[in-house]
């Protein structure tokens, strides 16, 4: 059957020029890797926020290819993968990280969006033990990353739409987690959340679409307390210590290193946010919020 990418295709209309380019190579490299990896197309075209991607039967088995934008977070996702072999995470099939392609495994597109929060912290807080094994050599640290968001949270001016006591706090913490050794070390999923978690058939729930890091895990928890955070609607404090909690029991992880490590994670969003000009309120008044409910 033919493919349409056109209207997965639109959906990155807008963004700017390196997003074109990348945008008018996609038709031709997904028909190329249909026809080298022998791949059929079997249903319409997906897309994540950065990838396109296309479900395909591979002898007989159904898979999906993946044509992802290629990022630096996103570098060694195939690294990632083959490492995991399906632990916890999607099985790797086939790759070609030149190209940013992969053949995955066709998971549902039940993801954990759906469920009750805490439930779905739980779920998400047992795969950690699978994701988080010896990191590759290969791997930028998360300290790397760290350090330079640091530097720049530290000079903010104080005009700056944040709690001054907030910033100074993250840098601080920051400055200590980068010269921690503990903090680098373990594979880490990076961008583990609701959404990143597909049902499968050979396991209830696996990850998807890694940023893979060599860091620490404690570092996961923050994306579970921000996304979905309209339903804690009055009653953030609660809401946030209790997904925060259920995380942590689940993994087994120290509660006082994940809570720093939300506090720094939190912060780096909102100067993110400041960085990009006109930062939205709402979103800052969430990071803020994060940041404090954890520690009350």
């Amino acid at each position: 059957m033919p493919i349409d990418l056109s209207a997965v295709l639109a959906t990155f209309a807008g963004r700017d020029e390196i997003w074109a380019s990348w945008v008018d190579t996609v038709p031709g490299r997904v028909v190329a890797l249909l026809e080298e990896w022998k791949l059929v197309p079997d249903g319409p075209a997906m897309h994540g926020f950065a990838s396109v991607v296309v479900p395909v039967l591979h002898q007989r088995d159904r898979a999906v290819l993946k044509v992802a934008f290629p990022d630096d977070e996103s570098e060694h996702e195939a690294l990632a993968l083959q490492h995991w072999h399906g632990r916890g995470a999607v099985t790797l099939l086939r790759a070609d990280p030149r190209r940013r392609a992969l053949l995955l495994e066709r998971l549902h597109p039940t993801d954990l969006t759906e469920h009750w929060d805490v439930e779905a912290c739980e779920v998400v807080g047992g795969l950690y033990a699978d994701l988080h094994r010896p990191a590759l050599p290969q791997l930028r640290t998360l300290t790397s990353y760290v350090e330079r968001w640091g530097a720049a949270l530290g000079s903010l001016p104080r005009s700056a739409p944040l709690p001054r006591r907030l910033v100074e706090q993250a840098v601080s913490l920051g400055h200590d987690l980068v010269g921690d050794p503990a903090s680098v070390g373990r594979v880490i999923h990076g961008d583990l959340h609701y959404a990143n978690v597909l049902a499968g058939d050979r396991a209830p729930w696996l990850a998807i679409d890694p940023k893979p890091m060599s860091g620490d895990p404690h570092y996961e928890v923050a994306p579970l307390l921000w996304n979905r955070f309209d339903e804690l609607a009055g009653d953030v404090r609660e809401g946030v210590r209790r997904r925060f909690h259920a995380t942590i029991d689940a993994a087994g992880l120290d509660e006082d290193r994940a809570r720093d490590w939300v506090v720094v994670r939190v912060l780096h969003n909102a100067l993110w946010a400041i960085q990009d000009g006109d930062p939205d309120p709402a979103w800052l008044t969430t990071c803020v919020a994060i940041a404090k409910a954890v520690q009350d």
